[in-house]
C-alpha cells in the first residue's frame, strides 16, 4: 500500500507537471454567417463545426470574422470557457475576433480591441482597407504555474495593401508600447498574406512563425485556405499563430485540421492548433 501511494505521487509529480506545463491553442476564421453561402451557411455546418473542437479541444482559441448570432451559439456550448470580444462596428455589431479561454485554467488580467486605421481607439477603416478591421487582445495567467503571456487576435483587409503593411506595423508597435514586463506574446489570426509576401517582412523580424519551429514535423496541409472546396491540393498559408522571439515556450507540434464532415468543410479556411510546452 505504501508503495502504491509512492507511485502514486511519483505519477501525479511528472506526469501531472507535465501537464500543467503544456497547453494547445488554436486559430480558426469560422467563415461569417452569410445565407448567400446556401449548403455552406452557418446554420448547416454549425454542428459540424461544434464536433471538430470538440474533438481538438483547444485551451485557448481565436476566432475570426464572428457575427453576434455565431457568438452566442458559440457561447452557448463552449461554458466552461470565457471570452474576451468586441465587434469590429462596436459592441454586438459587425465581425469580431473573439478570444476564449478555459476559465478553470486561466486568468485575465487585461483585455482590450483596438482598430487597424490612422485612430485606432475608435471604430474606424484604415488606409486603403476596404472594411473595418480590429486586433483584440488578452493578458492571460495559467493558473497551473502563475506565469503570464499575451494573446493578440487579428484579422487584415483583405484588398488594401497599405492597409496590410500599416496594419501590421501597428499591431507590433502596440505590442512593443504594451508588453514592458517582457511576457511571452502570441499573434494569432488571418492576415490575408502568404509567407512570401513583403508586407509580413517585419513579423519575421519580430516573431516566430510556430509553422517553421515545430518540434514535429507540422502535420495536415500546408494551406489554411479551403473556400469550401474539399478536391484542391491546399497550399495558400494565411492563417498564422505567431511567438515572441525567446519566449519561454516550445512549439511541439504544429497541426493544420482539414478533416471533412459529411464530405464538407466546417469553415472556408482550416483551424490551426499548436501544441505548446512551457520551457521553465
Amino acid at each position: 500500500m505504501i508503495l502504491k501511494s509512492i507511485f502514486s505521487c511519483l505519477f501525479f509529480l511528472i506526469f501531472g507537471s507535465t501537464f500543467s506545463q503544456s497547453f494547445t491553442m488554436m486559430t480558426y476564421n469560422i467563415r461569417y454567417d452569410n445565407p448567400l453561402d446556401g449548403i455552406n451557411a452557418w446554420k448547416n455546418r454549425k454542428e459540424s463545426w461544434f464536433a471538430q473542437m470538440q474533438v481538438y479541444q483547444p485551451d485557448v482559441f481565436g476566432l475570426q470574422e464572428v457575427l453576434p448570432s455565431q457568438l452566442e451559439d458559440i457561447q452557448a456550448k463552449f461554458t466552461s470557457f470565457e471570452v474576451v470580444v468586441m465587434g469590429r462596428d462596436g459592441i454586438n455589431k459587425g465581425e469580431a475576433c473573439p478570444i476564449f479561454y478555459r476559465k478553470e485554467r486561466f486568468e485575465l488580467l487585461l483585455q482590450n480591441t483596438f482598430w487597424l486605421s490612422e485612430t485606432p481607439e475608435v471604430i474606424s477603416k484604415g488606409w486603403d482597407a476596404a472594411l473595418n478591421r480590429i486586433c483584440t487582445y488578452a493578458l492571460l495567467k495559467d493558473k497551473t504555474n502563475q506565469t503570464v503571456f499575451w494573446v493578440f487576435n487579428t484579422h487584415l483587409d483583405h484588398a488594401g495593401s497599405k492597409a496590410k503593411t500599416n496594419s501590421i506595423q501597428l499591431i507590433l508597435n502596440k505590442i512593443k508600447a504594451l508588453n514592458t514586463e517582457n511576457y511571452p506574446v502570441f499573434l494569432i489570426g488571418d492576415f490575408n498574406l502568404e509567407p512570401e509576401e513583403s508586407h509580413l517582412k517585419p513579423m519575421y523580424q519580430f516573431m516566430e512563425d510556430s509553422f517553421f519551429i515545430s518540434e514535429e514535423k507540422p502535420i495536415g496541409a500546408v494551406g489554411t485556405f479551403n473556400g469550401f472546396n474539399i478536391k484542391e491540393d491546399f497550399t495558400k498559408r494565411i492563417d498564422y499563430v505567431f511567438l515572441s522571439k525567446n519566449n519561454p515556450f516550445k512549439v511541439m507540434q504544429y497541426r493544420v485540421i482539414q478533416e471533412t464532415f459529411e464530405q464538407k468543410y466546417p469553415s472556408d479556411h482550416f483551424p490551426i492548433l499548436i501544441n505548446l510546452q512551457w520551457n521553465l
